[in-house]
């Protein structure tokens, strides 16, 4: 079953890292001119449609299922990934990639809800890491691949090609995939309402902290191929061979991030302190962003943004496996599309804000800004969010008595 939200997540990044290594190339340029506050803007529209839609999406998941609401969105992404093709200038790009946000948008709280659905909490943050590792491994052999295609048979085809897994996928999900089996006269739940999630401290905290986190990784996605063509001067061979590095330091900070959790509470740390501990490890690494944009050396300032990428995930094993934590099982996903509105809102403003600042003043003060961040979101997980244990308003005698 994790098999599938890792997959699931892998389509999610090849569909949405084929634009930042095509914009690249210089038949997209013609094709498609773009400058670098056009190019912040578009990224906004994608991160506009990816928050207004997490907030829909896990809803929607909450009460049609995992097996329908993931189909649903794959097949959502996949065709807007494909409209990509009839791209030929700034809008009918960015309507496509706001178009492609949407779909996204229901992949992590669909993979959340999976892991709340298979796995006992103590398994929760290496099983959010295994399948947050497809967006990483994703990024990771994209950069190559896309650079291939488009070298051999034009920028059309790499997103063609991409859109088009996503098809695949659905054909094996939909015969697949099924619910664990509850206990004998065990009555379905009925989805919490989502102006009473609101009303939590976890949710409203946990929604801040992901407006100043989740946008550092988007500007890598994003971004990270403009800068090696940008600031190093890389070719886009270059960009197809070194630029993958980053995420694939990613991938391992995923495992990392759950494996430390499982050894801390391996050793007799409670479950609540050992996720606290493992988020404020690799949110600290993330500060080696500052220093990747004072150097001149293209393979320190490569080596200095995979910490950033490996500090990332490994924060994100551990604030994957949080909802599922603290709210029952119907709760997860609606839960985590709220919380991700923040990642999608925080997302567009500082896409918009790098393309201004980096047209008008260069890479360096995005690059100390997306360093300082991370601290901030760490100080409003540890300081705001309140216990990491079932929340007393959301357990099954509570919504019992509610009825």
């Amino acid at each position: 079953m994790i098999g599938f939200a890792f997959t699931a997540t892998l389509i999610n990044y090849l569909d949405r890292q084929v634009l930042s290594v095509v914009v690249t190339s210089p038949e997209f340029k013609a094709a498609v001119p773009l400058t670098e506050e056009t190019y912040g803007y578009v990224t906004s529209a994608f991160m506009l449609a990816y928050a207004v839609m997490n907030g829909l999406s896990g809803p929607f998941i909450d009460r049609v299922g995992t097996r329908i609401g993931y189909a649903a969105c794959m097949l959502w992404w996949s065709v807007a990934g494909l409209l990509h093709v009839f791209a030929r200038g700034a809008f009918s790009l960015g309507l496509f990639r706001f178009l492609l946000g949407a779909g996204e948008a229901g992949n992590w709280p669909a993979a959340a809800k999976l892991v709340g659905e298979w796995f006992p909490p103590k398994e929760r943050a290496l099983a959010s890491g295994i399948f947050n590792s497809g967006a990483a491994i994703g990024a990771v052999i994209s950069t190559p691949i896309i650079a291939w295609l488009v070298l051999r048979w034009g920028w059309q085809s790499a997103f063609a090609v991409m859109g088009g897994l996503g098809l695949i996928w659905i054909a094996g999900w939909w015969w697949t995939y099924s619910v664990p089996a509850a206990a004998p006269g065990t009555k379905p739940a009925a989805p919490i309402a989502v102006r009473d999630l609101l009303r939590t401290r976890f949710v409203i905290a946990f929604t801040i902290s992901k407006v100043f986190m989740d946008p550092v990784w988007y500007f890598f996605v994003f971004w990270f191929p403009k800068y090696l063509s940008d600031v190093h001067h890389f070719s886009l061979k270059e960009i197809g061979w070194k630029g993958w590095i980053p995420y694939f330091t990613a991938a391992v900070g995923n495992l990392a991030g759950g494996f430390l959790t499982a050894q801390l509470i391996s050793r007799g740390v409670p479950v609540p302190v050992a996720r606290r501990r493992s988020t404020a490890v690799f949110a600290l690494l993330m500060l080696c962003t500052i220093p990747a944009i004072l150097t001149d050396s293209a393979p320190l300032a490569i080596a200095l943004v995979s910490l950033t990428t490996f500090g990332y995930t490994g924060y994100s094993a551990n604030t994957l496996a949080f909802p599922a934590d603290v709210f029952p099982k119907n709760a997860v996903a609606s839960v985590w599309g709220l919380a991700s509105m923040g990642s999608g809102f925080g997302g567009m403003l500082f896409m918009a804000l790098s393309g201004w600042l980096i047209a008008h003043f260069g890479y360096t003060p995005v690059f100390i800004g997306y360093g300082i961040m991370p601290v901030i979101a760490l100080l409003i997980v540890l300081l705001g969010l309140g216990p990491l244990q079932r929340d007393p308003r959301f357990t099954d005698e509570a919504l019992a008595s509610r009825r």
